[in-house]
């Protein structure tokens, strides 16, 4: 299974949902991608690798917080489709949870750019709001610093007239070393062979169709995090 490059054509997007995550074997993948059929569409990109490169304190508070499973947390990450040049562009997103509703800031920029940010005082990253949340997030916790790259190939499903989004991830993976999104879509994989991760993400309610496929798939709800199980993974190696 062979993943592209894609280009996102919304650079600035402001979201607040219900994300909800499952894990799924390969045969509760194949049923869950028939079953879907008639329901929902694949969306224009098809199967896209995608980079997310996690920032976080030098002690990691972020997701050490974030482990803990407080009512609040929140997470800075820079998002990449396909290998990032320098002139390719990537997306920061500033992502927050609050019982169990995810609010998301997201904007456009470079490498080069980004750099700058995490620079002493660094530049803005964008106009507006969004740019003032980002930098008060930074300010906040700084020292950041690129601690994890996690790395999958998605394809994501829309509902036809609805705001219904679906998506599954193949192959998640990590690296906690080399964390430069243009170097390679390689990596440490997070799950075993034929694993899966379905996210499926609501405006409101999961419609009555789809839990029933889910119930009768055997498919269960699971507060898996794959920035937070690329650390546990790292921590069993330095204590092993």
């Amino acid at each position: 299974m062979s993943a592209l490059t894609t280009t996102v054509s919304n650079p600035i997007v402001v979201m607040k949902r219900y994300e909800l995550k499952y894990l799924m074997n390969a045969e509760q993948t194949a049923y869950l991608r028939a079953r879907l059929e008639g329901h929902m569409q694949v969306d224009q990109f098809g199967l896209t690798s995608i980079a997310s490169l996690y920032y976080d304190t030098p002690d990691f508070r972020l997701i050490r917080a974030s482990l803990e499973k407080p009512a609040f947390k929140e997470k800075i990450r820079l998002r990449s489709y396909g290998l990032a040049t320098e002139e390719s562009p990537v997306y920061f997103e500033l992502k927050r949870k609050a019982f169990d509703i995810v609010y998301k800031r997201r904007v456009q920029s470079t490498l080069p750019q980004v750099e700058q940010f995490f620079d002493e005082d660094g530049e803005d990253i964008s106009d507006g709001q969004i740019n003032r949340e980002i930098k008060t997030f930074r300010d906040y916790y700084r020292p950041l610093m690129p601690a994890c790259l996690i790395i999958y190939d998605r394809t994501a499903y829309f509902e036809p007239d609805g705001d219904l989004r679906l998506t599954i991830d193949y192959n998640p993976r990590y690296r906690m070393e080399d964390l430069d999104l243009k170097t390679s879509m390689d990596g440490i994989p997070l799950l075993g062979d034929g694993w899966t991760i379905l996210e499926i993400k609501v405006q409101d309610a999961m419609p009555l169709w789809l839990a029933e496929i889910l119930s009768a798939g055997h498919i269960y709800k699971s507060s898996f995090s794959k920035y937070g199980e690329a650390y546990r993974q790292q921590l069993l190696k330095v204590t092993a």
